[in-house]
Order: structure tokens, then C-alpha cells, then sequence
């Protein structure tokens, strides 16, 4: 067979894997109190299985077969170092060449649908990140989790799901692993366990190996949307109301600093981008972020990364010295992607200082719990304050903190919007203006639950008059229509 990629003298050697069976469910035991007069809800306990259909699972297990022994062909025919300067096309057709061959030779017939699976299996393989790439194309998948070679759990809607995705073995995702971080310039091994990287599309990237990971090498992936959700995409979505859009639009326009708070997966970042459209084209913007996510589409922005330290431990650029840095570059606002470290003082003093309606995350499950992480972190920088004065500092720096959550049916909603309004003796007091309402709970395990505003006028409604956005006073009035 005629090959410009194709090693001289190369003979593919087939590696032949046994299929490993899938787990089986357990039965669910009885747990019920017969003295009890009030018996517990019980739920079967199952392992975590894919579920795809009989043909497609058989389909995928033949083609997993042919394909452990076509992969090592590949690696012995094609001339690896050739094929930076080839085009899709050009390597494409070689791979179908060689996969042609090689069938031929172990007398295997596919159909035309099992021979492109199988060729585009094999293309990944060789160009793209081998089991991983089906799922980065997949749209409705958000995270994909990788609990060593075998277990591959994708977020779609919010829920965690094992996928029927596997790696052949350790060694085979550990090489995967080591095509992602090297790209980026960086390494993974037992001397340096963890490596956070951003991938081509934006996608954050984190992976832990052995010896540290125990059972096999533990990646996440969160996948970069391209495209944001605006703010009537989530008002669609049910994610907050018009009313709750409207005085969010009003108290970014009119510079108000604005701190969302939230748990992992929340959807801090997405309600951060959503805000952000509020602000005016006009504005000089710069973003200070781990791993460059926010999409603005303002004309003015300039945006920076942090940077680890390198293999000798020098070089890192850490968010405060982006910060640092930013103050001296005539910013209108900063928004930084999550403050989580020392750079929380100069965030603090940067929206104290002239730089009104700069915006950033933070972890926590209440506006409370917020305040109360800024004021750790603030001791965390090292910075001797008393009590009062670091709470002062808050209160005069931050406006809004908005709590995004994730709730147990995978949704995600603006669960509230508190004002801080001052201080109180040695307490920073706060009024609640938005809510999200549960209710019950459906038998498909779905929240029932409303938006309301608590009654409470905003504190800002002056403020929001003078810039000309003239709140009506019905939005602050609290739902009372029929559930």
C-alpha cells in the first residue's frame, strides 16, 4: 500500500483485550420498621450503570474490540512526526487506508455505519484526546468526570450520569492525559501529581494522578460554552424573573458593586456573564480570572490569566499581582472571575477606591455565609484588622451579593438578592429583596417552588432614580398568587 505517512518496514502488531463485563445492580434490601408507625421512604440502592440500547451497546463493545488492535496498527505504520504538516483530509484518508488493510488481513467485515465509527475513532485516537473527544462534541454534556480508565460519569441538565465511555486501560488515559497538559506546557507525574490546563476550546482541564489518585487517575473537564446565555435566556430558563432582571439591570448600570456567591456548579460564572451585559459599550473593563471563561461583549476589555509556578517553582503570576496590576491601568470596572485567596483586600479596596460596579464570585450557600468569607480571607492574607474595621471595609465596599444554587433536581436558580445596607454596631446589616420560594416537591423529584419578592423597598431606589432608572414600586411587592 502506497503511504507518504507510513514508516518504512512497519508491521502492525495487534493487542488483543478482554472485554470487561459491566456491574451489575444490586437488589434493593427492606428497611422498613414494622413497629414504626411512620415507615421511611425507601430507594433502591444500584450502582451507577449506562443503560444504552442492546444494539448499540453491542455495536460499541465489537468496535471497541477491533478497534484496541487497529490502534497499535496505526502506531507501528503511521510516521507520527509526518503528520504535523498534513491535513484533515490527507490523515483521514490514511487512516482508512490502513484500517482497510489491516481488516482485510484479520478477514473482519464492518458495514459502512461500524467502518466511519470506527475510522473516526481512530482519527481521535491519533489527533484528538482518544475517548474524550465523543463527549466534547456531545453539546448537551457540561462536565465530564473521569474516575480512572473505566468509569466516565458526563453532567447533562444538571444530573450526573455514567457514560458508556472507557478507556482501554491506565496507561492508555494517562497518555491522553499527558497530550492535554503538554500542549500547554506543562507535566504531570508522581513528583508533580495535579496539573490544572485549559484546553484548546477554553474547556478548564484538571487531573490528579497516581500515586495520589488511588484507583486510577482522576480528571474533570468543564466544558466552555460558546454561547452565553443572555439574561431572557435565563428568565426562559426560570432561573430569576423579568422583575428580578430589571432591578439587576438597574443596580449594574448604575454601578453598584455586586458580588454572586454560590457552590460548585451553581452557575456563578454564567450569572456573572449574563450581568455583565448590562454594563455600558462605553467602559474600560478588565478581567482577572484563573482560567479564562467570562465572554464580554463589551468593546473595551482587557483580559488576564493567572499563572502557576513552573516545574522549579518560579513564575507564577497569582490573581493578586494581576489585580496589582490592573489598579494602575485605568480600569472603569474589574471584574474578577472568583476571589478565593489574599487578592480579596485589593478587590475590596479597588470598589472603594473609584472603581464602582467591579463584580466578582465567591464560594458560599448564603449572603451571610459571603460576608463571612471575605472577612476569612481577609485574615488569611495575613492582614492584622480589628473586627469592626474589617467589617466596615465590607460594608462600604460591597452593594449586592447574589446567591446562585444548584438544587437537587439539577436545576439552577437565583435563589436571592440581598442588599447590604451599613452597619449596625458590629454587625453589617443586610435586607433580602428577591427570594426564590420552595414549595413542595413532585413525584419526579422536581422543586415546586416561586419567585417573590420580600416587600422590602430597595435601599438603592434614590440612586436608581438619579441614573434614571425608575424603578415601579410593584416589582418589591411580594407574590401572592395561587401555587
Amino acid at each position: 500500500m502506497f503511504s507518504r505517512y507510513k514508516k518504512p518496514n512497519g508491521t502492525a502488531a495487534p493487542a488483543a483485550v478482554a472485554a470487561q463485563p459491566a456491574p451489575a445492580a444490586r437488589s434493593p434490601a427492606a428497611m422498613v420498621d414494622a413497629t414504626s408507625k411512620v415507615k421511611r421512604k425507601v430507594k433502591p440502592v444500584k450502582h451507577a450503570e449506562a443503560q444504552p440500547a442492546d444494539r448499540e451497546k453491542k455495536r460499541k463493545e465489537r468496535l471497541g474490540e477491533i478497534k484496541l488492535e487497529l490502534h497499535r496498527a496505526l502506531l507501528d505504520n503511521l510516521n507520527l512526526a509526518a503528520l504535523d504538516k498534513a491535513t484533515e483530509k490527507e490523515l483521514k484518508d490514511e487512516i482508512n487506508a490502513i484500517t482497510a488493510e489491516s481488516l482485510q488481513e484479520r478477514g473482519m467485515v464492518l458495514n459502512r455505519e461500524e467502518r466511519t465509527a470506527l475510522n473516526q475513532e481512530l482519527y481521535d485516537e491519533v489527533k484528538g484526546l482518544g475517548p474524550l473527544e465523543t463527549l466534547l462534541k456531545d453539546e448537551s454534556v457540561s462536565d465530564i468526570l473521569v474516575n480512572g480508565p473505566q468509569q466516565i460519569f458526563v453532567e447533562r441538565f444538571g444530573k450526573l450520569e455514567l457514560s458508556d465511555v472507557t478507556f482501554k486501560d491506565e496507561r492508555h488515559l494517562m497518555r491522553i492525559i499527558d497530550k492535554i497538559v503538554s500542549a500547554v506546557g506543562r507535566r504531570v507525574d508522581e513528583s508533580n501529581p495535579y496539573v490544572d490546563a485549559r484546553l484548546q476550546d477554553g474547556s478548564r482541564f484538571n487531573a490528579m494522578v497516581p500515586p495520589i489518585a488511588v484507583d486510577g487517575s482522576l480528571v474533570s473537564i468543564r466544558k466552555f460554552k460558546t454561547d452565553k446565555l443572555s439574561i431572557d435566556d435565563l428568565v426562559n430558563f426560570g432561573a430569576f424573573t423579568e422583575e428580578m432582571a430589571v432591578y439587576l439591570q438597574a443596580a449594574v448600570a448604575t454601578r453598584l458593586n455586586v458580588i454572586v456567591s454560590g457552590g460548585t456548579g451553581s452557575g456563578k460564572t454564567t450569572t456573572l456573564n449574563a450581568l455583565s451585559s448590562f454594563i455600558d459599550d462605553s467602559e474600560r473593563i478588565l478581567t482577572i480570572e484563573d482560567t479564562a471563561e467570562l465572554q464580554l461583549q463589551q468593546t473595551h476589555v482587557g483580559r488576564m490569566e493567572s499563572r502557576p509556578a513552573n516545574v522549579e517553582g518560579k513564575g507564577a503570576v497569582t490573581p493578586r499581582d494581576c489585580l496589582k496590576n490592573a489598579l494602575r491601568m485605568r480600569p472603569d470596572r474589574i471584574i474578577v472571575g472568583e476571589t478565593r485567596g489574599e487578592e480579596v483586600i485589593d478587590m475590596l479596596q479597588a470598589m472603594n477606591t473609584g472603581h464602582d460596579g467591579s463584580m466578582t464570585t465567591i464560594h458560599a450557600n448564603s449572603a451571610r455565609d459571603g460576608v463571612s468569607r471575605l472577612e476569612n480571607m481577609i485574615a488569611m492574607a495575613g492582614i492584622e484588622m480589628p473586627l469592626k474595621a474589617m467589617r466596615s471595609q465590607i460594608s462600604s465596599a460591597v452593594n449586592l451579593i447574589v446567591q446562585a444554587s444548584r438544587l437537587q433536581d439539577g436545576s439552577r436558580r437565583m435563589t436571592s438578592i440581598t442588599e447590604i445596607t451599613g452597619m449596625e454596631g458590629e454587625v453589617i446589616s443586610m435586607q433580602e429583596i428577591f427570594r426564590f420560594q420552595r414549595v413542595g416537591l413532585t413525584p419526579e423529584n422536581k422543586i415546586i417552588g416561586h419567585f417573590t419578592a420580600t416587600g422590602v423597598r430597595s435601599n438603592f431606589s434614590e440612586r436608581f432614580k438619579m441614573w434614571g432608572y425608575d424603578l415601579p414600586p410593584s416589582i418589591f411587592e411580594p407574590f401572592n398568587g395561587n401555587y
